[in-house]
């Protein structure tokens, strides 16, 4: 009959033992999970050795364990045994029921006959009633107490779902079975009103519970072939038994095949437990079970799944294309799965647990999703920075740049936005579009600020330049209006500056004021241009004091070298020349760049050069008197900051001042002073006539001697040719002592050069030296040269030096008139004492 296809498998034990195993070994090998709601449970009741087995054999073609008859009548199905039914469509699954009212069991056999009848009523479809013909109109017949059970355990189930009864008559008598039926029926229905109901179903009738089916079989011991053939006409109901109309009924109630395992493992633990079943709340728990393993399986296999770590690893690199279409392909293939798996479970089930799924799958590739947006943000980023550049390389205005390439890679970005969305997630970007947003605002403000500092840094160059040089010459000048003339072109280029500074930048669309600030930092910058240039020029104050003192003291009004003939006033020179340079320091002294009058001038000449600046007497000291408005650290109606050189400081640099020029002073006095003795070198008349008088006899001892006469001669043209080489007459116009000693440091080279000159005469040949110039210009080189030594020595023992010398020589007839010759050495003079 094909048993060896029905995979009988024993379910229940005799201890009541559920075979979990067996069952899913049952379910795997004939495939049930794959079936959704497309199989029915048949199952059949009836008392011991009525030959529930052998019925099922024949009508479902499986291989139960049957009685042998010739071995006595005796249990023969233990427990519950599930198979296939062969060749039947949908799947029919045929449990077999240890039988009622066994000798075996004894007194323990009502509690498992319950139990046992109430999980066939709980898992079946149809239920098949196996009775004796003639237990049909009994009072105590065989069939009533096992009708009695199956109708108290029935109310053992919560709004339990209506069952198919199928009473299958076994053994018909000769009595029509049009007469059985209704005997049958109204005993039926007398068991039925005589069981104790709950108070919810105490006048439900009968046909809410059951739909009640009613056959009969002729006797398989003596009428086999009519048995068989009346079997195989049952066996055809049993043909699409779930299809509307059908034997297997109402279908509401119905666990997917995917959960009948967990389905049947629970209500017999609840069973077991001896609790009321109730089947709907039964249902959404198995529903809640199975729809989770299947999510979880999904989610699992999604984790795992080869495209979805390909497009994971991808993204971790960079943007990838179609992004957005491959993950939701990935995901709506699990969900459709899912769909699939758990369509016939509890509607509200599957969805709440189809939700949780896709949270958690959501939640899962959620990461990848914002770090493929975090690729867009810095891909549209980059391409704003390079379109910027580009706009601005163009020469197009910068704010108009912005919003132009701003609008664009915001569009561009949108677009691939929406190629990145995930179909099954209604993510929401706008966080990350706002981030780009900020970050292209902040590359846009940090462009801006560079090209400001830039057009900023060109205009302060430009201004450095037009006032740095001006301005150190107005201050060397330090005249009465040089800081009016320094405020003037302060003015005249910043003002100048700030209307090309206020055309570069209105492409910019600054805001008013950023742009009043950026025009106030160049006139900050303009005034500190001016006052860094006066602090720079304040350190060289004394150099420049005496470079004042010395133009002015050794030039004459017409700036021509002044030459000390003795008729030069030296005081009016010095005081002329120092209050120059006085005024200098009242210039440099303090800023004035706000036109506020100040008393530092009228305070210097009251305190340097109405009075000497000298030490203070012993009894001044003593008294503690501090009348010099100069011992102070600030000036009147001057602020510190304005300050370039304190009062204390003036004090000392004019003391410097001073003692580096009296050098120069005495330099002047001596010039007049050897002036007046070259001039006057000649003896006084009462000596001549004193030689006059005492040489007359030596004379006139020469005149009887000529050879005498010719000596004389002789040692006068040596004399005179040493007077002329060594200039004896300019030496000693620096003075006696200075003459002497130039005279003795050149007397033997002089003399040996002569005498050189006059051996080459005397042999009749030059030297092959070049010609020599002219008597009266080699003289007069010879002189030059001399003057030249001495200006060396002088600059070499003193500060400054002034010396003027008039030179003539009337061999020629011709007067050479020296100009002034003026050596300055400039004193380095640390300026420590400024600060």
């Amino acid at each position: 009959m094909g048993g060896e296809d029905c995979c009988s498998t024993q379910l229940i034990d005799c201890n009541g033992v559920f075979n979990v195993a067996g069952l899913e070994n049952f379910i795997k090998t004939i495939k049930l999970a794959e079936l959704g709601l497309s199989y029915a449970v048949v199952a059949i009741l009836g008392p011991q050795s009525s030959g529930k087995s052998t019925l099922l054999n024949h009508l479902f073609h499986t291989n139960f364990r049957e009685m042998d008859a010739f071995k006595g009548r005796s249990q023969t199905t233990k427990g519950i045994w599930i198979a296939n039914a062969v060749g039947i469509e949908p799947c029919t699954i045929v449990m077999d029921l240890e039988g009622t009212d066994g000798r075996e069991r004894g007194e323990d056999d009502t509690a498992f006959e319950k139990q046992s009848a109430l999980f066939a009523l709980a898992v079946s479809d149809i239920v098949l009633i196996n009775m004796w013909c003639h237990d049909i109109g009994r009072e105590h017949a065989a069939n009533k107490p096992l009708l009695k059970t199956v109708f108290q355990v029935m109310m053992r189930l919560f709004s339990p779902r209506r069952t198919t009864l199928l009473f299958v008559i076994r053994d018909k008598t000769k009595t029509p079975f049009e007469y059985l039926e209704p005997i049958l029926r109204e005993d039926i229905q007398k068991i039925w009103d005589t069981v104790s109901k709950p108070q919810a179903h105490k006048d439900t009738p009968l046909s809410e519970f059951f739909n009640v089916e009613v056959t009969a079989l002729p006797s398989y011991e003596e009428k086999e072939e009519q048995f068989k053939e009346q079997v195989a006409q049952l066996r055809q109901r049993f043909f699409h038994s779930i299809a509307p109309g059908g034997l297997a009924g109402d279908r509401r109630g119905v666990i997917p095949a995917s959960g009948f395992s967990f389905s049947a493992q629970q209500i017999w633990k609840v069973i077991k437990e001896n609790r009321d079943l109730d089947l709907p709340a039964h249902k959404v728990m198995v529903a809640t079970v199975r729809c989770e393993e299947i999510a979880n399986d999904k989610l699992s296999r999604l984790r795992c799944d080869e495209g979805w770590l390909e497009l994971e690893e991808a993204v971790q690199s960079g943007p990838v294309s179609g992004f957005g279409k491959k993950l939701s392909s990935i995901l709506e293939t699990y969900l459709s799965e899912y769909d699939m798996e758990a369509l016939y479970f509890d509607d509200g089930v599957r969805k709440a647990k189809r939700q949780q799924l896709e949270a958690k799958a959501l939640e899962l590739v959620h990461p990848v999703y914002v770090a493929m947006l975090g690729h867009l943000c810095l891909k549209t980023l980059e391409s704003f920075k390079a379109r910027l550049e580009q706009s601005l390389n163009t020469g197009e205005r910068f704010a108009v740049s912005v919003r132009n390439c701003a609008h664009a890679c915001m569009l561009e970005f949108d677009r691939m936005c929406a190629d990145v969305a995930i179909q099954q997630a209604n993510w929401d970007s706008s966080k990350v579009r706002e981030k780009l947003s900020r970050d292209m605002e902040a590359h846009a403000s940090s462009v801006r600020n560079a090209k400001l500092s830039e057009i900023v840094a060109n205009f302060e160059k430009q201004l450095s330049q037009a006032l740095a040089a001006p301005v150190e010459s107005l201050l060397d000048v330090g005249g009465k209006d040089t800081w009016a003339s320094i405020r003037r072109l302060l003015k005249r280029e910043t003002e100048a500056t700030i209307s090309q500074f206020s055309s570069a930048i209105p492409g910019f669309e600054l805001d008013e004021s950023t742009s009043e600030k950026l025009v106030q930092n160049l006139k900050d910058y303009a005034r500190g241009v001016v006052e860094k240039k006066s602090r720079e020029e304040a350190g060289k104050v004394l150099i420049r004091m005496k470079d004042r003192f010395s133009t002015i003291f050794n030039h004459d009004s017409d700036s021509m070298p002044r030459v000390w003939t003795g008729k030069e006033d030296i005081k009016t020179i010095t005081n002329d020349a120092r209050s120059a340079s006085l005024k200098l320091l009242a210039v440099m002294a303090a800023i004035r760049l706000d036109e506020k009058p100040d008393k530092i001038e009228n305070v210097l000449f009251s305190s340097l050069m109405d009075r000497t600046v000298a030490t203070i007497p012993s009894q001044d000291r003593s008294t503690g008197d501090s009348a010099d408005p100069l011992a102070s650290s600030s000036w009147e109606e001057v602020s510190p900051e304005k300050t370039l050189i304190t009062p204390v400081q003036c004090k000392s640099i004019w003391r410097q001042f001073k003692a580096a020029t009296e050098y120069a002073i005495i330099q002047a006095i001596s010039a007049q002073e050897a002036h007046k003795q070259s001039s006057n070198w000649l003896p006084p008349p009462w000596a001549i006539l004193a030689m006059i008088i005492l040489g007359f006899n030596e004379f006139m001892l020469l005149l009887r001697n000529p050879l005498y006469l010719m000596v004389l001669f002789v040692v006068f043209l040596l004399a005179k040719a040493l007077w002329v080489q060594m200039d004896i007459a300019g030496e000693f116009r620096n003075g006696t002592l200075a003459g002497l000693l130039s005279i003795s440091s050149r007397f033997l080279p002089t003399v040996t050069n002569l005498l050189k000159h006059l051996a080459e005469e005397a042999q009749g040949h030059q030297s092959p030296a070049a010609p020599r110039p002219p008597h009266h210009l080699d003289s007069h080189s010879f002189r030059s040269q001399k003057h030249e030594d001495e200006a060396e020595s002088a600059l070499s023992s003193a500060p400054d030096t002034s010396i003027s010398s008039n030179i003539s020589s009337t061999e020629s007839g011709v007067e050479h008139g020296g100009p002034q010759l003026t050596h300055r050495r400039v004193l380095n003079i640390e300026q420590a004492e400024l600060s």
